[in-house]
């Protein structure tokens, strides 16, 4: 019975390692979105931190396609931020499947 409960514990530290390493990818992440054909880019860091935002003069000459641009070249980042996270800390659990509605990193 200890030994397994040894072995148990060694399983949860390597996965904890694993996570935290899977952690640290993510927020070294960096990833750009992009709407209107490249006219906007908007660049994000792992941590959904915006790090450069660049637009087009052209799209800048109807400033409500522009906003739309903006938010939808944001979106853009944070769904490849996401799926790129996902992936990850997939690899990082070994695809042990995680509960509905939990998202990593916490």
């Amino acid at each position: 019975m200890r030994g397994n409960i040894a072995q148990l514990m060694q399983q949860a530290q390597k996965m904890q390692e694993n996570m935290q390493r899977a952690q640290d990818e993510v927020a070294a992440l960096e990833m750009t979105g992009n709407a209107g054909g490249g006219m906007v880019s908007v660049t994000l860091g792992g941590r959904m931190d915006c790090r450069k935002v660049r637009i087009d003069p052209a799209a800048l000459a109807d400033p409500e396609m522009a906003e739309d641009l903006i938010a939808a070249a944001f979106n853009d980042a944070v769904n490849k931020i996401n799926a790129a996270s996902q992936e990850k800390m997939a690899a990082a659990t070994a695809g042990m499947p995680l509960p509905p509605g939990m998202k990593l990193p916490f």
